[in-house]
């Protein structure tokens, strides 16, 4: 699926779960070790900071442009394994406003959706890497966006089954 078309559908959906909430089953945890939907948006929110990463410094790449999406799948796109957040975007434990928290994510995916559409998406982002990948192409970033926002997709349905059952 082109890039651009995947990362709108996955964060629609993302948007219209988040959104199906009221603010308290927002804010509810099935499990004290969970995540409540807001958090889980939250997170995802906190991990769009990417697009500082892929408005920032850049060079020219000198290997494939998309070398690391089928690895970035594989493991985003694997939902037997538990992943644990890195500290940078682990959720905030406070009650989450839903109309800021769908705000700032709508604000942050619109910035993402400018960049798919008009950056050099070959360009390698220098700013920031992910120690397990080391650095990303402008494309790899956005592929990990869809495929990061997808995992949570994934995650979202099974709590909101989980808290309205």
């Amino acid at each position: 699926m082109e890039l651009n078309k995947a990362f709108q559908q996955i964060t629609e959906d993302f948007i219209s779960l988040l959104d199906s909430l009221d603010e308290n089953e927002l804010n509810t945890k099935h499990k004290a070790d969970d995540w409540s939907p807001g958090q889980i948006g939250d997170h995802i929110l906190k991990s769009y900071a990417s697009a500082e990463v892929m408005n920032g410094r850049t060079e020219s790449t000198h290997r494939k442009p998309d070398e690391k999406v089928t690895t970035i799948k594989d493991t985003f796109t694997d939902f037997t394994i538990r992943m644990k957040s890195p500290q940078a975007i682990l959720p905030s434990e406070k009650r989450l406003d839903k109309q800021r928290l769908l705000q700032n994510l709508r604000d942050r995916i619109a910035q993402i959706e400018t960049i798919i559409k008009e950056k050099n998406l070959s360009d390698t982002c220098i700013d920031f890497a992910i120690p397990e990948y080391g650095p990303f192409t402008v494309l790899e970033w956005a592929w990990f966006n869809t495929y990061h926002t997808q995992r949570h997709v994934h995650q979202l349905k099974n709590v909101i089954q989980s808290i309205k059952s």
